[in-house]
């Protein structure tokens, strides 16, 4: 006759592993999650990166033309 306590410890010890594994296969799913959105964030950084220098060099061009207007 096996020890009931034994079995109960299986038992307990197989559902541990079972939720384990189901918890490890959602961190997988949230890291591939999150390397989409690294990817898509790189190319939002481009964006703003690209309109931060348009920006300054359109104000840099209005301060040239301001300056090299002949007063009126």
């Amino acid at each position: 006759m096996e020890n009931p306590h034994a079995e109960r410890q299986n038992v307990l010890l197989q559902r541990i592993i079972k939720n384990a594994d189901k918890c490890t296969e959602a961190i997988l799913e949230l890291n591939r999650c999150l390397e989409e959105i690294i990817q898509a964030d790189a190319h939002v950084k481009t964006a703003a990166d690209l309109v931060t220098k348009y920006r300054k060099n359109v104000q840099y061009n209005l301060e040239a033309s301001r300056a090299a207007a002949p007063p009126s």
